[in-house]
């Protein structure tokens, strides 16, 4: 497991807004640069328009981002509560915008806050995500 996205995650997690659902989630990722950035879910009372913890992390580190490597999802660590006794897997729109920056060999970590761990590749949460068309 990578200890540091794991302890990222897992201290934003704390700062989550999620008081309708009552389920935090942290996330943390590592850009191709290095730079790490991590964000948590924010629930809305106009459900569903809420960001996840995933989406909070995206755009954080687009929002530091100068381009290149910097906007490469290099490895990401989700840390939630298990849910019917599962690790936690991101949502289907969050896997497609990790998607957007991550290519399928990128690893995602899922984590619970005991840090048990499972990782998985991008490609084997999405093995079917819309890619980006290159550019002309």
């Amino acid at each position: 497991m990578d200890r540091e996205l794991f302890e990222a995650a897992a201290t934003v997690r704390r700062r989550a807004h999620a008081p309708y659902s009552g389920f935090p989630v942290g996330a943390a990722l590592r850009t191709g640069a290095g730079a790490v950035h991590a964000g948590c879910n924010v629930e809305n009372a106009a459900y569903p328009e809420g960001w996840c913890a995933e989406t909070s992390a995206i755009a954080a580190m687009i929002g530091a981002s100068l381009g290149g490597n910097d906007r490469v999802i290099a490895a990401i660590c989700i840390v939630a509560d298990r849910s019917n006794g599962n690790l936690t897997t991101p949502c289907g729109g969050c896997r497609q915008r990790i998607a957007e920056f991550a290519g399928p060999d990128t690893p995602v970590h899922v984590a619970d806050p005991s840090g048990e761990v499972r990782i998985f590749r991008l490609g084997e949460l999405l093995p079917a995500a819309f890619a980006q068309e290159p550019p002309a």
